[in-house]
């Protein structure tokens, strides 16, 4: 649900009411994953999806039932080779969608509001959901803030909110979406519960060092992968918002200065174009011994290993470098800035992803991957 947050949040604020369809669940394969939304209002306008094409239609109608009729579904559409004319998934998974009507007369409406606007603002927030349980739960929901202020409830027992709140919270800090389970009266006890859990936290950062030509390319293919995208060069010069005006911040400073105290997570990709080892050398010094998702390096094979040398000479050790991605990118046979743009981006979510970066024409390995091949805060570990 929070993945539409924008346009849910505007629902909202106009007063309309509407149903959402979340997917809570995947089982096998699937094009979508749990958090992915599609919602109708009482017009029938619907934004989202839940499934790249595939159930849309009987997902959009059993929106419109919910919304009329205020009940809460939860619906589990799997493989419909077997019958040529059933609704489900062509991939050969299954996928479980719950489907909550968002009424003026919803219980959870002030709530769900709360969430959806903290994430439209790009603001970090949890809500939890039941997606099965005693009816008397069902249509709750329980919001948490990065502070540990919590707003909503599902109006049981005290235990229970204080349960959810603290798993809610745990869900947050690592941004993950998922199910909980637990009782009606929190923990193990009373009647078993499943919740869905959907963090929103602000967007991750891309940070590109070196405005040269690329960069402009690179940050625009980093916008679209829903990166926050800062650009930093020390060259006031080439660091211009006529040469990147889609960046959404530009700082001219000595890249390795900026780097040792801006804010960086598990989440942030490090993109060293400038390839001149004045910049690279104490940049990447600094850069591969952080809990950062990646970092890569532009420069010929020849270049990359200078710069090896004198990352060496400078102590770095052999772990660290293998945590840098050198030369940068995939082998896409880039030749322009869109291009390389382009691979530098699939080796990002690649990365991200734990895809090996094959073609997947004769491949056996799956299309979807559920999280990276290498531990969190290594991934880009491969050189």
């Amino acid at each position: 649900m929070l993945d539409i947050a924008e346009e849910l949040n505007r629902w909202v604020e106009q007063g309309r009411d509407f149903a959402v369809a979340t997917v809570v669940a995947v089982d096998g394969s699937a094009p979508r994953l749990p958090g992915a939304a599609l919602a109708v209002d009482a017009d029938g306008t619907a934004v989202g999806s839940v499934s790249g094409g595939c159930v849309e239609g009987a997902v959009y109608e059993l929106c419109r039932r919910s919304l009329q009729d205020g009940t809460t579904v939860l619906q589990r559409f799997g493989y419909s080779d077997e019958d040529a004319f059933a609704v489900g998934l062509t991939c050969g998974g299954a996928v479980d969608i719950l489907v909550v009507p968002v009424r003026a007369d919803s219980p959870a409406r002030p709530v769900l509001a709360t969430a959806l606007s903290a994430a439209a603002r790009g603001e970090a927030a949890a809500v939890a959901r039941i997606v099965s349980g005693p009816a008397e739960l069902t249509g709750r929901a329980l919001v948490v803030r990065p502070d540990g202020s919590r707003e909503g409830g599902f109006g049981a027992h005290p235990e229970l909110d204080r349960t959810v709140a603290a798993e809610a919270g745990a869900f947050l800090e690592a941004g993950r979406t998922g199910t909980l389970k637990t009782g009606e009266r929190g923990s193990c006890r009373g009647a078993p519960l499943t919740l869905l859990v959907e963090s929103s936290v602000p967007a991750p950062r891309m940070i590109v060092f070196g405005a040269i030509d690329f960069a402009s390319a690179l940050v625009r293919a980093g916008k679209f992968l829903g990166h926050h995208v800062t650009v930093c060069d020390a060259r006031p010069v080439f660091a211009t918002r006529a040469r990147l005006p889609d960046a959404d911040e530009i700082v001219v400073e000595w890249p390795h200065e900026y780097l040792a105290h801006t804010s960086v997570d598990a989440r942030t990709v490090l993109c060293v174009l400038t390839h001149d080892a004045k910049f690279d050398v104490p940049l990447l010094e600094l850069a591969l011994r952080l809990p950062v998702a990646y970092v890569g390096a532009m420069g010929s094979r020849r270049t990359h290993l200078d710069r090896e040398a004198r990352l060496r000479e400078a102590g770095v050790g052999d772990l660290e470098l293998a945590r840098l991605r050198s030369p940068i990118g995939l082998d896409l046979g880039a030749r322009t800035p869109e291009e390389t743009a382009l691979s530098i981006a699939a080796e990002i979510v690649a990365a991200r992803r734990g895809g090996t970066g094959a073609a997947l024409t004769g491949a056996r390995t799956p299309i979807h991957h559920d999280g990276p091949a290498s531990p969190a805060g290594r991934i880009g570990s491969v050189a």
